[in-house]
């Protein structure tokens, strides 16, 4: 690890590193400049510097055992008195993960009242269930649950800790990867274990070109974020298995400058996550009243109507309704795509759909890379010939 360091003593002021920084990495209010938080270590300061007053430091990391860290943790997630289904995503893709290094799967569930929520937990196969259940942690408290979290990791030591992509795994996992000044890859979409328990954490990257694969190889534990319905959830079993062991609470808990204030509910909104008929609508559609199309199509079905991005950046739709790495993932039963080009940050989050149907007037569309369906044809020929209801043949 690099760093760069101002040699005081030769350092006359000049102010040409500052100037020069393409990153505005250096500060010098005080006289003397000193690099900040948005320095790159690029060495340009060094190059320009005429007193060779700044160098380049590196600082040895030590490798990390990975034989003392072990197994896959998976971080609940309880709101309202249930699961959060994404938690029982997270440890069916534990459970893959852990066969291929003979790991065992812990899950950590942090809340008040929550001990029927860690017994039902007993039945997806977990083999320890570690509970931290206070008054104090009836509502979500950043500081109170990464407490409970890092008092647990640092007894446990996983290798692995899975996340959900949710409102509370967003805002707990960077304070938990901070705290072990290790790496966190957010929003993965496939997640793979190599022989030697490096985890290799898969998510489309600038702007969604290309599939990076990220690997955490110097520090444990390694840390991601999955989104609900990447992951396919276990079966529930009849019979319960694994532990429950019941945590003590850290002083932290208490000590916490958080209150709880009240609680002002969000009126109920569109879930298309959880749609099992989807229609989808994209940028071919030529103007905003032609979405009407599809919303017809969708009630027809039974189902929902949602937007790619492009539609939301025209403010066609809200972000609740969009599909994509900047918006849901689903995993619908049908789908039907008018108009979406199929772009990979789209794809990447209704590939998993049992059923993809694509409307597209361009054979070459990405989206029919994915499709089951594929109709290549110009959707304002389609839809209303999929609108209409022949009359009953009294014969």
């Amino acid at each position: 690890m690099a760093r760069i360091a101002i040699i005081e003593r030769k350092c006359d002021r000049c102010g040409a590193c500052v100037r020069h920084c393409p990153f505005q990495g250096l500060d010098a209010e005080n006289g003397c400049p000193e690099p900040n938080a948005a320095c790159r270590v690029c060495g340009i300061c060094i190059k320009v510097c005429p007193r060779q007053a700044i160098v380049r430091l590196e600082t040895k990391v030590e490798s990390v055992d990975k034989s003392l860290w072990r197994d896959i943790l998976v971080v609940a997630e309880a709101a309202g008195g249930a699961l959060h289904p994404v938690s029982l995503e997270l440890i069916g893709k534990a459970k893959e993960l852990a066969a291929e290094v003979d790991f065992r799967v812990k899950v950590l569930l942090i809340g008040s009242g929550i001990s029927k929520l860690a017994e039902e937990l007993r039945h997806y196969g977990a083999d320890e269930i570690a509970v931290y259940d206070d008054p104090g942690l009836s509502f979500f408290r950043a500081d109170a649950f990464a407490a409970c979290a890092e008092d647990y990791i640092k007894s446990a030591k996983p290798s692995v800790v899975l996340v959900g992509a949710t409102s509370l795994g967003r805002s707990l996992a960077p304070r938990l990867s901070t705290r072990f000044h290790t790496g966190l890859t957010a929003d993965c979409t496939r997640l793979e274990m190599r022989a030697n328990t490096d985890l290799v954490q898969i998510r489309p990257a600038f702007g969604g070109n290309i599939m990076a694969q990220i690997v955490t190889p110097g520090t444990r534990p390694q840390f991601a974020t999955v989104r609900y319905r990447v992951m396919e959830a276990p079966e529930r079993c009849a019979e319960p298995s694994g532990a429950v062991a019941v945590r003590k609470i850290p002083k932290a808990v208490a000590a916490s400058p958080v209150r709880h204030i009240r609680t002002q509910p969000i009126p109920p909104a569109a879930n298309i996550s959880e749609a099992e008929v989807l229609v989808v609508g994209g940028r071919g559609l030529k103007k905003q009243a032609d979405l009407e199309m599809v919303q017809k199509l969708a009630a027809a079905l039974g189902g929902e109507w949602a937007v790619s991005r492009p539609l939301v950046e025209k403010g066609w739709a809200t972000n609740a309704r969009q599909i994509g790495l900047s918006g849901r993932t689903v995993r619908p039963k049908l789908i039907i795509t008018c108009g979406v080009s199929g772009a990979i940050q789209f794809a990447a989050c209704m590939n998993k759909s049992e059923r993809i149907v694509a409307i597209n007037v361009d054979p070459e569309a990405p989206i029919f890379d994915v499709a089951h369906v594929a109709i290549v044809g110009d959707l304002y020929k389609i839809l209303p010939r999929l609108l209409e209801r022949p009359e009953e043949n009294p014969t």
